[in-house]
């Protein structure tokens, strides 16, 4: 590990570093330490977010910590729960902003990323629809249905005439396993090809379901599955 504290005392800082050499160039918590802003007494900002991560493991699990485990942390208050929430929400809305205006299979890339940053940190499973036009760009995403924290009741109905109320011509299907591991059930499998039946009566196709976990994400089309 890089001394961190003579870093410091010269000057180079994980700000100086990224003007220097660019946002990829710096540590998750280098990363980390620029958005906390700011130390605590007897230790400096880059400490604490070394700290972070090692009580919590990543980058992800402290991002998807929610108020009370964030502030129970020694040096962290509702300022940096705020500061970390927010960069939190301006990757979702970065990539929202982006689906709305590409095609998504020309960049799977970011349609993975919307989908992990608003799902992998879900304790319970949540059924997500992308509703698409003619040109693939998403017109709207909808939580159509949330369960438990191993299975959800999916009602292949009620998604399509959700489809049929905006016009869309295409869906990409999505949910989250809260244990964190992305591969696809048996359940998983009949259910996507109950929707797709239910689609194709009204000429809509599903391009995709992506089943999300923890830092990871499954995709049927890849798989062979659609």
């Amino acid at each position: 590990m890089k001394n961190n504290k003579k870093i410091w005392q010269e000057g180079r800082g994980p700000r100086e570093k990224l003007i220097e050499m660019g946002a990829s160039s710096l540590s998750d918590c280098e990363l980390l330490a620029i958005f906390l802003h700011t130390g605590v007494r007897g230790m400096n900002v880059m400490a604490l977010a070394e700290s972070l991560v090692a009580h919590f493991g990543s980058i992800y699990k402290i991002l998807a910590a929610d108020y009370n485990t964030i502030i129970g942390f020694h040096g962290m208050g509702a300022a940096k729960f705020a500061q970390l929430s927010a960069v939190t929400e301006l990757s979702q809305r970065r990539y929202a902003e982006q689906l709305a205006c590409e095609n998504v299979l020309l960049n799977p890339f970011i349609t993975r990323q919307f989908l992990q940053n608003l799902l992998s940190h879900r304790e319970r499973e949540v059924f997500l629809v992308l509703f698409l036009d003619n040109q693939h760009r998403v017109i709207r995403h909808e939580e159509m249905f949330a369960g438990t924290i191993s299975s959800v009741e999916i009602h292949p109905r009620e998604i399509v005439r959700e489809a049929m109320k905006v016009n869309a011509t295409a869906l990409i299907l999505a949910h989250n396993h809260p244990s964190g591991k992305a591969e696809p059930s048996f359940a998983d499998r009949r259910v996507t090809e109950q929707i797709i039946k239910a689609c194709q009566l009204l000429d809509i196709r599903v391009l995709d379901h992506f089943v999300v976990g923890g830092g990871e994400t499954v995709s049927f089309a890849e798989r062979g599955w659609i």
